[in-house]
This record gives C-alpha cells, structure tokens and sequence, in this order.
C-alpha cells in the first residue's frame, strides 16, 4: 500500500500528518510526503512552529496511479494553500476520478471543496467548514469518523486531532478494501 499524504510547505497540523503517516507504516504501507514544491515543509501545532519534514515528491511530478490512497492532513493554512494550487486540486480530484480512497481531517476537506468532488457526499470537518461543505453541495454530520461510500470512492473523514484513533482505524479498513489482491 502506498498511500500520498498531499500538504503544502508551510501550515500544516503537524499530529495530523504523523499519526496517519506512523499508522501507515505500522499497516507495512509506504506513506509518501508529496508538496507543491521541493525541499521541507513546516509542520504547525496549531498556530505555533512545530518540526519539518522532507519532501519526497512534488505535486506536478506525482500521478494517481502510483499511489493505492491519498490523506489530506488538516491545518488551517495548509488546505487553505493547496486548494489555491491547480496541481494539488487536480491531484486530489484525480483520486475520487480512479475510484481511489481518500482519507481526510479538520480542515482539509476544504481541498475537496475546491476540487468540487463533495457533492452528494456525506462527510465531516471542522465545523467552521460546515458552511462550505454544505455550499459545495455535499451533506455536513458532526461524527468523530465518516466513511461514505456513495460515490465513486471511500472518503474518510474526521472532525479533528481528538479523531484521529477512530480516523485511522477507519482509513486503514477502508485502504486495506482496495488494496487486497493488489500486487504491491
């Protein structure tokens, strides 16, 4: 299983993209760190500096077909940049497109937004993008994890940090479902 955690340089919460990324590699799956642009990203705890990490691919360079799943870490600067990127966007969008699950937390569903691909999904977020999710054309619930399966992928979602027990779990079954009988 080799699953794209996508963020942007810069906003990132920094838990949200190691919890998912350390429960990855305990599965045995290859987690890669893929950015809009080369070099490190700075991680955040909330609003404070927190640790950077090394970026293994570049958006523009990436494709869907190599990877098994796509997560989208929360922050509130980070899905705030990414959904500004053509290439980001399209990348994400390019999962639900191949039937491709896609794990995402707190803020992050606002890349989703962006790639216009929440319509007639049921997910959650932060409830600040309660507004937007709903705008989108999608159906907001307040639940620690949401898997929706109505559509053309699973979509894993989460509330925030405090979900990310439940959040993992859920987006580890849901990529096991995809990935079995694969020859990776």
């Amino acid at each position: 299983m080799k699953v794209a955690f996508l963020v942007a340089p810069e906003g990132v919460e920094q838990v949200e993209l190691t919890d998912p990324w350390q429960a990855v590699r305990d599965a045995g799956g290859t987690p890669r760190l893929v950015s809009t642009k080369p070099g490190r990203i700075q991680a955040f705890d909330h609003l404070d500096k927190a640790d950077t990490f090394e970026v293994d691919q570049v958006v523009k360079d990436a494709t869907v077909e190599e990877y098994d799943a796509l997560v989208l870490p929360g922050g509130v600067a980070n899905p705030d940049f990414l959904r500004l990127d053509k290439a980001a966007v399209a990348f994400a969008k390019g999962f639900f497109d191949a039937g491709k699950p896609v794990a995402a937390i707190c803020h992050a569903p606002w890349t989703l937004v962006e790639a216009d691909v929440v319509r007639g999904r049921t997910l959650t977020s932060w409830p600040s993008l309660r507004t937007d999710i709903t705008n989108a054309g999608g159906t907001w619930v307040d639940e620690q994890v949401k898997v929706c399966t109505g559509g053309p992928n699973a979509l894993i979602t989460s509330r925030k940090p405090d979900d990310l027990k439940a959040f993992r779990e859920a987006f580890l079954e849901e990529f096991a479902k995809t990935t079995k009988g694969s020859a990776r």
